[in-house]
């Protein structure tokens, strides 16, 4: 059996990406038969490999089966796992996956709705949100303010934010009347609220901020708010050829997210968490 690098093992079998399993490999919190593991250790899927003591289950590359779901995330749910005040996150109504773990692809913030993407593959995650893929993202963008030309103009040509210059790619006029105006802008990066900051650099207030498009794939009518479902194999494929990823097998489809009690149960405590 081809033994391979560990963080790369660790990103293919959905435990976390490949820079978070390095981070991990550095702080000693993994090992292979026993031994505290470094950076550039190998193994293979017959070897024991443990995080925090605990055993992870890993997949041989010859038989692991690549998926993909698209969500429509609402506003008013969070991108982690987890939140100590108990709001609702996208990864409430997903769908249970045997031996691995849904991994998002970006976050969108908690009053940011439209298309995301999860994968059991660590792996396409990282390499789909890295920079230097530059993989487009547009957003239907409704602001508050005078947006002038010369405004729209410096949008484009650069603006320098706290963390470096930034610009959007495109911007498109999307209508409307009075203070509120809708417009389509793209970029190529997913830096923390970078849409935002954009527009309020020129003190222009997001009043609502919607993603619509993630490289090739647009956001589904047909696809409801806190809904999800599985990308087709052709679908999966066009992320695979852009991610530089060799084919994945034909999946076996998840079953599509039908049940109406975790649906119930997570808008109620949404209404709950805004009052």
């Amino acid at each position: 059996m081809q033994d391979e690098k560990l963080q790369k093992i660790m990103a293919t079998a959905g435990i976390a990406s490949r820079r978070e399993s390095e981070r991990w490999i550095e702080a000693g919190r993994v090992s292979v038969n026993g031994t505290i593991s470094q950076i550039g250790d190998r193994a293979t899927a017959k070897d024991t490999i443990r995080v925090d003591g605990k055993p992870i289950r890993v997949t041989a590359p010859e038989d692991f089966k690549r998926i993909m779901l698209a969500y429509h995330k609402p506003e008013g749910e969070i991108s982690t796992k987890k939140d100590p005040e108990g709001r609702p996150t996208i990864f409430d109504t997903l769908p249970k996956i045997k031996n691995s773990r849904w991994l998002s692809v970006g976050r969108l913030d908690f009053n940011t709705s439209g298309l995301i993407f999860f994968t059991n593959d660590g792996n396409l995650a990282n390499k789909l949100m890295h920079p230097s893929l530059e993989v487009v993202r547009k957003y239907a963008v409704r602001v508050r303010g005078q947006v002038t030309e010369d405004i729209l103009s410096q949008l484009q040509q650069g603006v320098t934010l706290e963390d470096g210059d930034a610009f959007f790619d495109s911007i498109e006029d999307g209508g409307g009347e009075g203070a509120n105006h809708w417009y389509h802008v793209t970029l190529k990066e997913g830096r923390n609220r970078e849409v935002r900051r954009l527009w309020e650099a020129f003190d222009i207030q997001v009043s609502r901020l919607h993603r619509i498009k993630y490289g090739y794939f647009e956001l589904p009518r047909s696809l409801k708010r806190g809904r999800w479902r599985e990308l087709s194999f052709e679908e999966l494929e066009a992320f695979e050829k852009l991610a530089g990823l060799s084919k994945s097998k034909a999946n076996k489809p998840v079953r599509q997210n039908k049940s109406k009690v975790r649906q119930h149960k997570r808008l109620k405590a949404r209404k709950v968490y805004k009052k």
